[in-house]
């Protein structure tokens, strides 16, 4: 017989909860996500005003990021002693609720709970990394905390691997900056730090790099710069879900963000090259590639960062609480 659910934590914790969610990574930093406080548990939806059509006309990614926020709810519910139950996608009706979390009368997990510094302390390291290699060991607990969230992570740390996928990444940028709708999506998430949300631009640089993104295609540079960083990753991964619906990609971005705070635990950081998986011919030919049963998800460059960064805006946690 399932436990029965516990009354709902105090608000100060339900907060702190929340707090720590909204710490998930998010495409172009949009953060999609909505949580509703009901009187004994808390329900997940996707924000599609945040969506990003051109980029990611399925949601697939926005979902992820919702599920990497739902993993940070899990380990915050954890280190605060809480057991949770997590019914993903639990009304077919309204597509937008991905996730009701009931605290239940349980142990917590001792395994979330540890992972609990690394939600306000993990970065996107979009720099070169060190010149140190990644060991097995750590190879091995990234693929684990994959596989605990029904998962899989393919790694490769060889060069000629890293060689192929390098030029299947630059492919994908080449592509995705000749689209002059997606370079208008972009620069419309290019914001001041101080709006909360999107990528970071200096104030006085805005509308200058608006204006640029915009109108020139600069795919050719880009492309170079972002094979050249995926070729000197100590650790190329890619993570996969064994089918491609709304269910997949929810267990895709919990196991992301598991895999993202265990490797913080371990050193390492991480930062995203998903060009070959957004654009849909070349996903097939990553599929390929990795040749595992199942659907690549997130494309990963992984190693030891050489410096301490600043956390990412977030919007003020009232405007996505309802």
């Amino acid at each position: 017989m399932a436990d029965a659910p516990s009354d709902r934590p105090a608000v100060d914790t339900i907060n702190d909860l929340l707090a720590g969610a909204i710490q998930a990574p998010s495409s172009h930093n949009t953060q999609p996500w909505r949580f509703f406080v009901a009187a004994d548990h808390i329900r997940l939806y996707a924000d599609r005003t945040r969506a990003l059509p051109v980029n990611d006309p399925e949601d697939r990614e926005l979902t992820i990021s919702c599920g990497c926020a739902l993993m940070n709810l899990r380990v915050a519910a954890a280190h605060r002693g809480l057991a949770v139950a997590v019914d993903h996608t639990p009304n077919s009706t309204d597509e937008d609720l991905l996730a009701t979390i009931t605290f239940r009368d349980a142990p917590a997990t001792p395994a979330e709970a540890r992972l609990h510094d690394a939600i306000a302390a993990r970065r996107t390291w979009r720099r070169r990394f060190e010149a140190r290699e990644v060991g097995d060991d750590e190879v091995t607990a990234l693929q684990e905390a994959a596989r605990a969230e029904g998962s899989w992570l393919q790694t490769y740390t060889a060069v000629t691997p890293r060689h192929e996928l390098a030029a299947l990444v630059a492919e994908g940028d080449a592509m995705q900056w000749a689209d002059p709708s997606w370079r208008r999506e972009l620069a419309m998430w290019m914001h001041p730090r101080r709006s909360g949300d999107g990528l970071t631009v200096p104030g006085l640089l805005a509308t200058v790099a608006h204006t640029v993104v915009r109108r020139f295609d600069m795919g050719g540079g880009r492309a170079a710069r972002d094979a050249e960083l995926a070729e000197e990753s100590p650790l190329l991964a890619v993570l996969g879900t064994p089918g491609d619906e709304i269910r997949d990609w929810l267990h895709a971005g919990q196991a992301l963000q598991r895999v993202l705070l265990t490797a913080h635990g371990l050193g390492l950081e991480a930062s995203y090259l998903n060009q070959p998986i957004q654009v849909p011919e070349l996903r097939r030919r990553l599929q390929d590639y990795v040749a595992r049963d199942g659907l690549p998800q997130i494309l990963l460059r992984l190693g030891h960062a050489t410096e301490t960064l600043h956390s990412t805006p977030r919007r003020p946690l009232g405007d996505v609480i309802d």
